[in-house]
């Protein structure tokens, strides 16, 4: 016997109201293929995940100049085959 052991997936949806000028509603329209809130939607999650890829290339870029954590680093790299075969 098999269970479905599968989650129910509950997305929350909130609306808003926003005001565009003519030309960036004209584009909307344009690019939005019938679907202005899936369009901003996708705008919108591309964009966060621009910001967290932006953020870890800086997080790593601080991490790689930091020349006394990169000892240390250096240091733990010694242990790393500890206890393998």
């Amino acid at each position: 016997m098999i269970k479905n052991m599968s989650k129910k997936i509950t997305v929350m949806t909130n609306r808003a109201t926003i005001t565009l000028d003519d030309d960036a509603f004209a584009f909307l329209e344009a690019r939005a293929e019938g679907n202005r809130s899936a369009y901003i939607n996708r705008l919108l999650k591309e964009e966060k995940q621009r910001m967290i890829q932006q953020q870890i290339l800086k997080a790593n870029q601080e991490e790689a100049s930091d020349l006394a954590y990169q000892e240390e680093l250096a240091d733990w790299d010694v242990t790393l085959s500890d206890g393998l075969i």
